[in-house]
């Protein structure tokens, strides 16, 4: 019996030395590839943002410094690179812009202005807020003259506002150019005539009429005042006009917003200048319109995460307000109605595909915080501009004293940029928005707040990875992408939906071609679908298209030559607080 368990053993100590070279060439194999791969692969140069782990918004002195590696304890690592990474897009085009152009040329249904306009029948308006909302006045102002067939005095512009700008229209605008251009379809004036030769100037009755006025609300509130006192001057005229009108009227919005108010000579060639001195030193520049002052920020009821400091100075702020009662400050964060911090607005930049070689115009008023708050924001963008850093005080001067004509040199510059980024949904932002779709859909973010909150707050329980990857997504649908929003949804300067036209020729050759193009086209599709209705669900700031109150009804007796009661609860009681939010 030893003897077969000698022989046994013998048998299988030969078979394990025949065994035993394939085994060690086999780790040897995976001893050289383990080494290979530590050779090759990439050492990893990622920013680690300490601050990024701080609530939102605190204020810290720390940059962005190179992390620990808390892999070794089973901690996510948020680490912001310094790099854009890959992108499925290109970054600083509209994907299908190309099918898709402007058109606000009237219909033969719409008779020329000389046919529908009597005599001795004028229009006048008072502007209210700051340049872009008064543009929006502007502009609504000459298709109310339409609808009233009457003739149109220049605008006045508001002078006593908030904004506390002694500029007149002529002054902002080239008022001849307005005049010219709209020759067609309203006749404008400069000044309410005298009533025959060497007679008085007509005295226009003063009034107001609800917000979003409809054509019909006109024709029975401000046309029986019209033909029975010749002149009419409507007060505060800001959103007085419905959103939905018919189509004639509202390519004339468009004509009047897109080409007939161009800025004035001095404030064009400045403002090229400055344009031309971002493109001396990028080929691509993002404009950034941030909202960030602190009246804005108290208004909005958010909390930042600044502390006890934080809660102190802007509580303070909002006691100048009676009627604004802040009682939970997370419900507007969670509903999307808080603006980006500066830090916010640059990780979702750089999520999006935007490395820290970009080169970034910022328009801003006061900064809360100042350089503490914007300090993130420059250390992943340090290509950072403004006009006061791009222009010397002596270029600027004619313009310093008039927050108006510095808002245009702002407006021009994040017009022309590549790509236009805000933290906000006030008026500047809308009206650039609807004019990038008119002129050839230019990439416009606008950031998904109700979604990118929630991501915000988790940050730090992931990865860069996952977070750039969530923010690719949430932003599906706010990229200024064609057919983005549904017609009809939120404000027509916005989403000017009735002037852009579909290039059916240049879709034709799209659809026909090439079969390798197939996928790409499929995704844009599905693309479309998927982020309107992501816009349904996350976008906080389209209103309700008009919901016309009892406007149908005829004024009450004695209703013109006084100031009427204004439509908005905020604006009555509290005129200074609309004002700041009407940039």
């Amino acid at each position: 019996m030893a003897f077969h368990f000698q022989r046994r053993r013998l048998h299988y100590y030969h078979r394990f030395r025949f065994l035993l070279p394939l085994i060690s060439a086999i780790s040897g194999a995976l001893l050289i590839l383990f080494a290979l791969l530590l050779v090759l692969a990439p050492s990893p140069s990622p920013l680690d943002v300490n601050h990024l782990h701080q609530p939102r918004h605190q204020h810290s002195s720390s940059s962005f410094n190179v992390g620990v590696d808390d892999d070794a304890i089973g901690v996510p690592v948020f680490r912001v690179p310094s790099r854009g990474g890959r992108s499925d897009r290109d970054i600083w085009t509209s994907r299908n812009s190309n099918f898709y152009y402007g058109c606000s040329n009237a219909t033969h249904k719409f008779p020329n202005v000389d046919e529908i306009t009597p005599p001795n029948r004028y229009l006048a308006i008072a502007t209210s807020g700051g340049l872009n909302q008064q543009r929006t006045g502007i502009t609504d102002a000459v298709v109310a003259a339409r609808i009233l067939n009457a003739s149109l005095v220049v605008p006045k512009l508001d002078q006593k506002s908030f904004w506390k700008d002694a500029s007149n229209f002529s002054e902002i605008f080239d008022v001849d150019w307005f005049i010219s251009f709209l020759s067609k379809d309203v006749k404008i004036i400069k000044q309410l005539p005298r009533r025959g030769k060497g007679g008085k100037a007509w005295t226009p009755s003063t009034m107001r009429v609800p917000r979003k006025c409809s054509e019909r609300c006109y024709q029975n509130r401000v046309l029986p005042v019209l033909l029975k006192r010749h002149a009419v001057q409507l007060n505060k005229f800001d959103y007085r006009l419905a959103n939905k009108l018919s189509t004639d009227l509202q390519k004339l919005r468009c004509r009047v917003n897109y080409h007939a108010l161009k800025f004035t000579d001095p404030i064009q060639k400045m403002a090229k200048k400055l344009v031309h001195r971002m493109r001396m030193r990028s080929k691509h520049y993002i404009a950034l319109h941030l909202r960030y002052e602190p009246d804005m920020l108290a208004f909005s009821g958010c909390y930042y995460g600044g502390g006890d400091k934080e809660r102190k100075e802007l509580g303070a702020i909002r006691r100048r307000w009676k009627t604004l009662h802040i009682s939970n400050p997370d419900k507007p964060r969670r509903h999307g109605r808080c603006p980006l911090t500066p830090e916010e607005v640059g990780l979702m930049l750089r999520a999006l595909g935007y490395g820290s070689d970009v080169h970034i115009y910022v328009a801003s008023g006061e900064v809360y915080g100042g350089e503490e708050t914007l300090a993130p924001l420059k250390a992943l963008f340090p290509n950072f501009y403004s006009k006061d850093t791009i222009a010397t005080k002596e270029e600027l001067e004619p313009f310093y004293s008039f927050s108006s004509r510095m808002a245009a040199l702002d407006f021009i510059v994040c017009d022309e940029s590549d790509v236009f980024v805000t933290n906000n949904n006030g008026n500047m932002a809308k009206i650039l928005a609807g004019r990038r779709r008119y002129f050839g859909h230019k990439p416009t973010i606008r950031p998904n707040a109700k979604k990118l909150y929630r991501l915000f707050l988790s940050k730090e329980n992931m990865t860069w990875g996952a977070f750039a990857s969530s923010v690719r997504t949430y932003q599906r649908g706010f990229m200024g992408e064609p057919n983005e929003v549904r017609p009809g949804r939120g404000s027509f300067h916005e989403n000017p939906h009735t002037c852009i036209c579909e290039d059916s020729q240049a879709k034709v050759k799209r659809d026909v071609g090439p079969r390798k193009y197939g996928k790409g086209i499929n995704e844009t599709r599905r693309d479309e679908v998927e982020s309107d209705a992501q816009n349904v669900e996350d976008d906080p700031e389209w209103p309700d298209t008009d919901e016309d109150e009892d406007q149908s009804g005829p004024l009450d007796n004695d209703m013109f030559n006084r100031t009427g009661v204004d439509y908005d609860a905020v604006s009555s009681e509290e005129p200074e607080l609309e004002e700041l939010l009407s940039d």
